[in-house]
């Protein structure tokens, strides 16, 4: 279960006719109520596509009933005709809804600079609408419709002691790279919160999450994480106890994504430790997640260190260059900048890279999740228009 495992809401996932393949690629979230509290983190790049405009007014009087995804497009550099699909898809969905067009976020994915067939896709809100359960598989179908290169399906539940419940849907699998957000995400809540407690929720739980994950450096023109509060099971949890609860969640669903990152055959979790500031943790773990030389060496199953701090050492963090530690597998490697134990000890092969950064400078940390660079992720990208 995901957007439907809270109460309170209703979703759908339909064959709209957009994707040439004729899979899935329409999917609808509803708020059945009694509470329509939103809100909503975007992208931070500057060239942002246009569900994205749209969706940032939507949600200003943190109030949303729906939410609207169609993959397939972007509808991204597509001019004033794109706006006014993403226009239309909103006023469509208030139609067969009977709300307002206001009241609804649309996000799109695909390709940029492709016009969305308007036709097939106004179609697809109506079967969409009129698909639109409840149950467990209501919920899947909705996480299936969204997806582009990813190979599976993302969702994630929590369930809080006094009984009410986070649910959670997400697609990404290529341009990984944080702005607030990434990808796009709808997660929904029975709990009762008004919006501005939502919004102070989801910024925390973002800022730790989906923010730390940076598989390939790239940043979407349309990443959105939407939050939807129906205030269906009557309870209000404190703010502090919910924010806990959205960013397993989020959390859950980052890992996710970070696992079925296009062509990725390691997932790296790169922890700075003893850093001057959280600030300088971030920066230095990104600045490794984002070397092309550490990711290739760690596809070719080489613990290469040095690229480890030359990548360090490109950032504005406090440290001395010649007292770093670093660790690979729990093998440290380097000791205040010089050769410590043998690179024969560490293991590779599994999956799962831990690559921890002692920078000795104070007491903060943070970790960033990234990935290898392979043949593969390099082949899906240039084939990917075709």
């Amino acid at each position: 279960m995901s957007v439907t495992a809270a109460q309170g809401f209703a979703a759908a996932g339909v064959r709209a006719g957009i994707k040439a393949s004729g899979n899935p690629d329409l999917a609808l979230v509803y708020n059945l109520g009694p509470s329509k509290a939103a809100a909503a983190v975007f992208t931070s790049n500057r060239c942002q596509a246009n569900p994205v405009l749209w969706s940032r007014e939507a949600i200003k009087d943190g109030v949303i009933e729906a939410v609207v995804l169609n993959s397939g497009g972007a509808n991204c550099y597509t001019g004033a005709a794109g706006f006014q699909t993403t226009h239309a898809t909103a006023e469509k969905v208030g139609e067969a809804l009977g709300i307002s067009a206001g009241d609804v976020i649309v996000c799109s994915t695909g390709l940029i600079g492709d016009q969305l067939p308007r036709a097939t896709l106004l179609d697809g809100v109506v079967l969409a609408a009129a698909a639109l359960a409840t149950t467990p598989e209501a919920g899947e179908d909705a996480a299936s419709a969204i997806i582009t290169t990813d190979t599976h399906a993302k969702q994630a539940v929590f369930r809080g002691d006094a009984g009410w419940t986070i649910g959670g849907m997400a697609k990404g699998a290529g341009m990984l790279a944080p702005g607030l957000a990434t990808m796009l995400v709808v997660v929904t809540t029975d709990a009762d919160l008004a919006a501005s407690d939502l919004d102070a929720a989801l910024r925390r739980a973002t800022a730790v999450t989906f923010d730390r994950l940076d598989s390939d450096g790239c940043m979407s023109t349309n990443d959105t994480v939407a939050l939807l509060a129906s205030g269906a099971s009557g309870i209000a949890p404190e703010t502090a106890e919910f924010t806990v609860g959205l960013t397993a969640v989020c959390r859950d669903l980052a890992l996710q994504l970070q696992s079925d990152a296009e062509g990725a055959s390691h997932d790296i979790d790169i922890a700075v430790v003893e850093a001057a500031t959280e600030e300088d943790a971030v920066e230095v773990a990104r600045a490794v997640s984002r070397s092309n030389l550490f990711k290739a060496a760690i596809f070719g199953n080489d613990p290469n260190w040095g690229r480890v701090l030359a990548a360090v050492g490109t950032t504005t963090a406090a440290f001395d260059p010649y007292g770093i530690d670093v660790a690979f597998n729990g093998v440290q490697l380097c000791k205040a900048g010089e050769p410590f134990e043998s690179r024969d000890l560490v293991d590779l092969s599994p999956r799962r890279v831990e690559v921890l950064i002692n920078l000795h400078a104070g007491s903060r940390s943070a970790t960033i999740w990234t990935n290898d660079l392979t043949h593969d992720y390099v082949h899906e990208n240039s084939a990917y228009a075709s």
